[in-house]
């Protein structure tokens, strides 16, 4: 096999995440190519031959892209139920995937896509792209400092006011709903504080006991809120939603100091506010490019042979909370 020193993507679907953020990103990044693009719209083709002028190849199939002996790595930003059938059908062609998030309906899923992409020798990630920012990566020098003392509890919101009644995000035959679209965010954030705060391996801490309440519309949740409580005794008290105003925060409260983090899952430079008894102090956040650096991450992890940042595990656990709560708001 020749040796690669760039990464080339098929894109499985023109999405609005696909052509306004990741496909962008791809052409940014220093080790990857933007060679192919699948979708069933030949508008959506003809489009973006005009948006992204660098000669791409157009298919007008999904399969017919896998077939493509030149593609190396797929991004998927197709509705999450066609998440996991097209993962296993891009790994059975050899190609690593990038699946958006949620990675799957629910954990049975996920299973199944990391065993198939074992199975044929490819990396699979999730795309959390909040994990590529220096928000986040400062937020985990602080907890792994110690400043805060034991965390007891932890807090973090993500919602926004969906008006287009005709969003996939409100179609529950394809995997629509508040809490796949943007709770998956702060269960991420809320496994990787318990993570760091147990000192554990990354998507080991496990909630204890969930508890759940939701509002649903049209067979989808428009609004979620949970509380999870660990072994440790941290209480993680999470809240998504599309059917009132854009809310982002995060704040982690621990024996010696409290961290908030404003827009937690955003890329825009700001500060983190670090209280510890009557004293405030700003911690800067820089402006990142999130996209650009997931795509390199991923695409540095199949050329070096390496895992992405992102680990499996705490994909199978994400999973895994959404399962249990989606159980409990039935209760």
């Amino acid at each position: 096999m020749p040796i690669l020193n760039k990464i080339r993507w098929g894109v499985l679907g023109y999405a609005r995440i696909a052509r306004e953020s990741v496909i962008p990103a791809i052409l940014r990044s220093s080790n990857s190519e933007f060679h192919a693009l699948a979708s069933r719209d030949e508008t959506k083709l003809g489009e973006s031959r005009t948006r992204f002028s660098g000669g791409h190849k157009l298919y007008g199939s999904y399969e017919a892209l896998l077939e493509d002996p030149a593609v190396d790595a797929v991004y998927i930003p197709l509705p999450n139920s066609e998440h996991c059938a097209w993962t296993i059908r891009a790994a059975a062609h050899g190609k690593h995937v990038l699946c958006e998030k949620p990675l799957a309906l629910d954990a049975g899923e996920c299973r199944e896509m990391i065993a198939a992409c074992t199975q044929h020798g490819v990396r699979l990630m999730e795309a959390f792209m909040y994990r590529y920012t220096d928000r986040t990566r400062q937020v985990i020098d602080v907890l792994r400092s110690g400043a805060l003392g034991q965390i007891k509890f932890l807090q973090a919101s993500f919602r926004f006011l969906l008006a287009n009644p005709a969003s996939i995000k409100l179609k529950p035959e394809l995997g629509g709903g508040a809490l796949y679209d943007v709770g998956c965010y702060p269960i991420n954030f809320a496994g990787l504080i318990a993570d760091l705060a147990a000192g554990g391996p990354e998507g080991s801490a496990q909630p204890a006991s969930v508890s759940a309440q939701c509002v649903r519309t049209h067979g989808i949740d428009e609004i979620f809120s949970a509380l999870l409580r660990y072994p440790s005794g941290m209480i993680a008290a999470l809240h998504c939603g599309f059917n009132a105003q854009t809310y982002g925060r995060a704040a982690i409260v621990g024996t010696k100091a409290v961290l908030e983090v404003p827009n937690p899952f955003f890329d825009q430079a700001g500060a983190l506010i670090l209280i510890e008894g009557a004293e405030r102090r700003e911690i800067l956040v820089g402006a990142s490019d999130r996209y650009r650096a997931e795509v390199e991450d991923f695409a540095s992890a199949i050329l070096q042979q390496r895992a992405p940042l992102l680990s499996l595990a705490e994909s199978v656990r994400n999973a895994a909370v959404i399962d249990r709560l989606f159980a409990a708001s039935k209760e």
